[in-house]
C-alpha cells in the first residue's frame, strides 16, 4: 500500500491511495467466508459452501466493498498521521467502475487544507467592554413593572389606562343601526392592548351601563388573530369584519399596584431575601446590572471577534474546492447558486476557523458539568421570560436534564458551552479595555 498527496497551492491538494493485492486479498476472503456462514444457499450447509462458487456469486461485491474499506482507512489514517486540518471532506477524484479482474488499485481524493495563519491571543489584542450604568429611570421602570406584575384586577368606577372592560357587542351597519344578521357577543377588551390607537380614547372614563361606539379593526391595528378573539370569531371571518361595534360595558376590572411589604419583597426575591425598601431598591439595582451584564457580554463577544479577524486578515481558503464541497453534500445548492451560497458561508467559515485556533492555543475542552451549568442557565433564562425569577433549584435542574436529552437543545448547549470558554479565555489573555455608558450610549453601538 502506498499513499501520498500532491499540494495544489497553499491550500489544496490530491490523496492518492495506491493497493496491491496483499493488501485486501485477505480481507476479501474472510468476508466471503462470512458471507456463506450467513447466507442460506440451497444444496450446502452454512459454512461449507465451495470458496470458487462464493467467488462466483458474491465475489465482485465483496471486492468492491472492501477495496472502500481499506482505501477510506489508509486515507484517514494518513490524514491523522500528517495530522493535515481539512476542510470539509474528501472528494473522490476521477470516479470509474472497477476492472475486477485487476490485482492492483488506485484511488485518488481532492481535500482542502485549513490555511495557517497567527490567531494568537495576547496583550497585543486589544477589546473594548462595556459596563452600562444602572441609573434611576431604569430602577423606576423597573419597580412599577414589578408593582404592576404582583399587582392584581379590582372592579373600578370607570374607564382607565390599565382596565380590563367586559360586556356585550353588536355588529352595526352603515347608518350606525343593528346590523341585520351581525355579530354579537359577549366580550373583554384589554385597554393596554388598545392604548396606542384612536379608539381607547372612546373608552375613557366610561362607567358600568355606558355605551361606546368603535371599530375592533381599528383597535387591533388589523391583526385578525386579536379581531377574531375579541368577537369570539374564526380567523378568516375576522379578515372581512371592517364595521363599528357597539359595546355596552357590563363590568370594569382596574389594576390595582401592589403594595411594598414583605409579601412583595418576597414574591418578587424570594423569602425574606429582601426586608427593607432601601434594600429593595438595591436588589432592583443589582437585578437589572445583571441583566445589562448579558448585553454588555454579547457586546464583547461581537467586538473580540472583530479584533481577532483585524489581527488575521484575508485568510486564504480552497474555494474551488469548497466549492465542489457544497454542492456534493447539499442537495439545495447547485451549479447555479453555489457562488452565491458560498459568499453568505464565507464569513462563517473564516470565523470557525479563527475560534478553532483560540480553543488550541488555550485548550478549551468542555465537560458535563460546564454543559450541565449552560443547561441551567438556559432553564432559569426561559423562566425569566415569563416572569419567573425565583423558581426553586430543582425545577432548574429539572428543566436543564430535560434540555440536555433533547438532541433538539443538547448540541447547541455543548457549543454555547465552548464559546462561554472561548470568550472568558479571550477576555483573560487579551487587553480589555473598559469602559463606562449610559444605556443610550451602549445602544447606539449597535446603530
Amino acid at each position: 500500500m502506498n499513499v501520498t498527496m500532491q499540494k495544489n497551492g497553499n491550500v489544496a491538494g490530491v490523496i492518492t491511495v495506491s493497493l496491491e493485492k496483499n493488501d485486501y486479498q485477505e480481507k476479501v476472503e474472510k468476508d466471503l467466508k462470512l458471507v456463506g456462514q450467513k447466507h442460506h444457499i440451497d444444496g450446502f450447509r452454512p459454512g461449507h459452501v465451495p470458496a470458487g462458487l462464493l467467488k462466483k456469486m458474491f465475489g465482485k461485491q465483496v471486492l468492491a466493498d472492501v477495496l472502500n474499506r481499506v482505501t477510506v482507512d489508509a486515507l484517514f489514517k494518513y490524514i491523522d498521521d500528517e495530522k493535515l486540518a481539512v476542510l470539509g471532506e474528501p472528494l473522490p477524484t476521477d470516479v470509474k467502475e472497477l476492472d475486477f479482474n485487476a490485482t492492483e488499485f488506485t484511488f485518488s481524493f481532492e481535500v482542502g487544507l485549513a490555511p495557517d495563519f497567527d490567531a494568537t491571543v495576547d496583550k497585543a489584542v486589544k477589546i473594548a467592554y462595556y459596563n452600562i450604568t444602572v441609573d434611576d429611570e431604569m430602577v423606576k421602570k423597573q419597580d412599577e413593572a414589578l408593582l404592576r406584575r404582583f399587582g392584581s384586577q379590582q372592579p373600578g368606577e370607570e374607564v382607565n389606562d390599565t382596565a380590563l372592560v367586559k360586556g356585550e357587542v353588536v355588529e352595526l351597519d352603515e347608518a350606525g343601526n343593528v346590523k341585520e344578521g351581525g355579530i354579537a357577543t359577549k366580550t373583554i377588551v384589554s385597554m393596554e392592548y388598545i392604548g396606542t390607537t384612536d379608539e381607547k380614547a372612546k373608552f375613557d372614563g366610561k362607567k358600568v351601563g355606558d355605551e361606546v361606539v368603535f371599530n375592533p379593526a381599528a383597535a387591533s391595528k388589523g391583526n385578525d388573530a386579536e379581531v377574531a378573539s375579541m368577537l369570539n370569531i374564526d380567523k378568516e371571518q375576522a379578515a372581512e369584519v371592517k364595521s363599528d361595534f357597539r359595546f355596552t360595558i357590563s363590568e370594569i376590572l382596574v389594576l390595582k399596584l401592589a403594595e411594598k411589604n414583605q409579601e412583595f419583597f418576597d414574591n418578587v426575591f424570594g423569602k425574606d431575601v429582601v426586608k427593607t425598601e432601601d434594600e429593595y431598591v438595591a436588589k432592583l439595582k443589582e437585578m437589572i446590572g445583571g441583566q445589562l451584564k448579558l448585553d454588555s457580554n454579547y457586546r464583547f463577544t461581537l467586538d473580540a471577534r472583530k479584533a481577532l479577524e483585524d489581527k488575521v486578515g484575508d485568510i486564504e481558503l480552497p474555494e474551488e474546492f469548497l466549492k465542489k464541497w457544497l454542492v456534493e453534500k447539499n442537495e439545495n445548492i447547485t451549479a447555479e447558486n453555489v457562488d452565491e451560497e458560498y459568499k453568505k458561508m464565507l464569513p462563517a467559515a473564516k470565523w470557525q476557523l479563527i475560534k478553532e485556533k483560540v480553543a488550541k492555543q488555550f485548550e478549551i475542552k468542555v465537560n458535563d458539568d460546564d454543559v450541565k451549568r449552560e443547561a441551567k442557565i438556559l432553564a432559569a433564562q426561559q423562566f425569566a421570560q415569563y416572569g419567573m425569577n425565583n423558581v426553586p433549584d430543582e425545577y432548574i435542574e429539572k428543566y436543564a436534564e430535560d434540555f440536555i436529552n433533547n438532541k433538539q437543545y443538547r448540541q447547541g448547549i455543548v457549543d454555547k458551552a465552548v464559546e462561554d470558554k472561548l470568550f472568558t479565555a479571550i477576555k483573560d489573555n487579551a487587553t480589555v479595555e473598559e469602559k463606562t455608558v449610559s444605556v443610550d450610549e451602549f445602544n447606539s453601538l449597535f446603530k
